[in-house]
């Protein structure tokens, strides 16, 4: 009771930031620059929350050096040089690359804040179809169906040119949310938007407001309205905020990556980066959403109120 009237009198407006990027495989310094603008630019508009694309770390395309030891090493050195600077103070960053935990290799989420690091949350639901052959470098982070919600958290040992600079040397691997002052928020990842039981629907059930996704998805007719649709039915009923990221351009393989980045409330598109207009490395999607329209939204549909109330945590 003292928590919902707690929140209740907190600011109602979040300003959050996701963004288009043109990251190119293995491109480790252009791509750590292309993430650095957009976390510049996400702090200089007011945001306390940016989400990037699938990968971009490393770049999407990187195909059988995702099975190398380095690429990860680099990965880890990329993510050391934002932890070293001050772009995380202030703002929460989801950023994504490739971790090793327990010697098996997940595409992950790897979340900072003030120069320290969240926790990692990895893919459950891998691309393997079509153009994507994700299984071939990663494993679907293992979730029992035999249990309610999404398992217990583990914990992943960071490297040491992380620990060297945060002082910590574990933080949790596994589905989280993060719980803020006045918010929840937690994290999709591309492939898991597209799937029967998307983990958006057992966390918006659980309370968290805010999802974001951060995507690696090439432009294919008519799979833009594809997306469109699942956000919208995402958003339209379950009521929340749903944030999409994605790559824009081509990363050295031979498909093109068509952005367009997103923000979304209640089934109503607020914002939306370009798809193929300019030449532009780096595009930055803004938006002030309203909390307190979330919270009506959810609280005026009583079936979905009748879920959440029995929800697994």
């Amino acid at each position: 009771g003292d928590k919902a009237a707690g929140r209740s009198v907190m600011s109602s407006l979040a300003r959050l930031a996701t963004c288009n990027l043109n990251q190119w495989a293995m491109d480790f310094r252009g791509n750590l620059e292309r993430i650095e603008a957009s976390i510049r630019e996400a702090k200089a508009a007011g945001c306390t929350f940016r989400t990037g694309p699938e990968l971009e770390v490393t770049g999407y395309s990187c195909e059988d050096s995702f099975l190398e030891a380095d690429t990860l090493a680099h990965a880890w050195e990329s993510l050391a040089a934002l932890l070293a600077s001050d772009l995380t103070d202030g703002i929460l960053c989801d950023i994504g690359m490739p971790v090793m935990h327990r010697n098996v290799s997940y595409n992950c989420r790897v979340v900072l804040l003030n120069r320290r690091v969240v926790g990692v949350r990895p893919k459950v639901c891998l691309a393997n179809d079509g153009n994507y052959r994700e299984m071939r470098y990663f494993t679907p982070w293992f979730i029992d169906p035999t249990s309610p919600g999404y398992g217990a958290l583990e914990q992943y040992y960071l490297p040491r040119i992380v620990r060297e600079l945060t002082g910590q040397r574990t933080v949790p691997i596994g589905i989280f949310a993060v719980a803020a002052l006045d918010t929840a928020l937690a994290f999709e990842t591309c492939e898991e938007l597209f799937t029967p039981l998307a983990p958006h629907i057992a966390l918006s059930l659980d309370g968290v407001e805010i999802i974001a996704n951060g995507s690696g998805s090439h432009h294919q007719l008519r799979k833009l309205q594809t997306r469109i649709d699942l956000v919208r039915g995402a958003t339209a009923k379950a009521g929340g905020v749903y944030l999409y990221a994605n790559q824009k351009g081509c990363d050295g393989g031979r498909l093109y990556f068509d952005g367009c980045a997103m923000a979304w409330v209640n089934g109503e598109c607020v914002a939306q980066g370009s798809q193929f207009e300019g030449l532009d490395e780096v595009e930055v999607v803004v938006a002030t959403v309203s909390l307190s329209d979330v919270r009506a939204f959810r609280a005026s549909f009583i079936a979905r109120s009748s879920q959440a109330a029995s929800a697994a945590s």
